[in-house]
């Protein structure tokens, strides 16, 4: 019974999320725009992520590694 309370309340919590559009809070204006901006931002621009946030990957350029000449700590593993 109480498992099927519980799971209950989860499924009303994770239902009760915002369908509309964004919009300010009651009461307080939207942010301004900046000085170097032509007009303000709408909500979805301002949601969206800049470059540096989420960067793509970068590929290793280090290149293959050169193989070390006489290494006396390249030893094969201790046997039991």
């Amino acid at each position: 019974m109480a498992r099927g309370i519980a799971v209950a309340a989860l499924l009303l919590l994770a239902a009760c999320g915002k369908q509309g559009a964004l919009e300010p809070l009651a009461g307080r204006a939207a942010p301004q725009r900046a000085e170097t901006q032509i007009r303000a931002a709408t909500p979805q621009e301002m949601l969206k992520l800049d470059p540096q946030a989420v960067p793509q990957r970068v590929d290793d350029n280090q290149g293959p590694l050169n193989e070390r000449g006489n290494d006396p700590f390249n030893l094969p593993p201790r046997r039991p």
